[in-house]
């Protein structure tokens, strides 16, 4: 496995950047200006990461999940995302001296979310400014979201890098199904939004528990 990697390409939310108390807050407040029940941080691990209509259809009440209730609900979260997306993110512990630590030693860096792509090109421009990133890329309308390899796959592409050389690294089921998908090496992290099993079950390569712990795979 040494020396065969030349790229490594990380998920946004729940791997570089801490994001969950930002979301919820701004689905709550969703949610309450429209009548509907609220819930625990806890619970967002689970809703989030599959983008933001995703995270809006898990949250409605059972009665209120067709279309008409999603789009507009959905219209909602962006105006309350949009005003707060910024307020308490932050990167993981770890994250700064992991990226700085990659690009001293000369790997290409590249961002793919399930976030609206402009949305991840602001927290990124905020959180992600003194790196240097080949490719930040969130949820267009060019690609399907993940745990399609479409994207990733555009992304190894514009890097110039096969697939087998690239590290994959995620903290979700979608990640580790999208990394393998595109015939990347899926790299699982603990400190997101989800739990090992998950990862272990979706076929992550390896699993770790602090930033720092990536170097040695490497």
């Amino acid at each position: 496995m040494k020396n065969n990697f030349s790229a490594v390409l990380f998920d946004l939310d729940g791997t570089l950047v801490d994001s969950l108390i930002d979301i919820a807050d701004a689905m709550n407040r969703t949610l309450t200006h429209f009548g509907y029940p609220v819930f625990n941080y806890g619970a967002y691990k689970y809703f989030v990461g599959n983008g933001l209509r995703t995270l809006v259809y898990k949250c409605l009440p059972e009665d209120k999940k067709e279309d008409r209730y999603v789009n507009e609900t959905l219209a909602v979260m962006m105006i309350e995302y949009g005003k707060s997306y910024s307020n308490k993110t932050v990167l993981y512990p770890g994250i700064s001296g992991l990226l700085d630590e990659l690009t001293s030693k000369g790997y290409k860096l590249a961002v793919l979310s399930n976030k609206a792509d402009n949305l991840t090109q602001k927290i990124a421009s905020i959180l992600l400014r003194q790196w240097k990133f080949e490719i930040i890329m969130g949820a267009t309308e060019q690609f399907p979201r993940k745990p399609s390899p479409d994207a990733a796959l555009f992304i190894a592409e514009k890097l110039n890098v096969y697939p087998e050389n690239i590290m994959y690294l995620g903290d979700t089921n979608a990640d580790m199904q999208t990394a393998n998908a595109a015939g990347m090496y899926a790299v699982g992290v603990t400190w997101g939004f989800r739990e090992r099993k998950e990862l272990e079950e979706n076929g992550a390569r390896e699993i770790i528990d602090h930033p720092k712990d990536l170097i040695p795979l490497l």
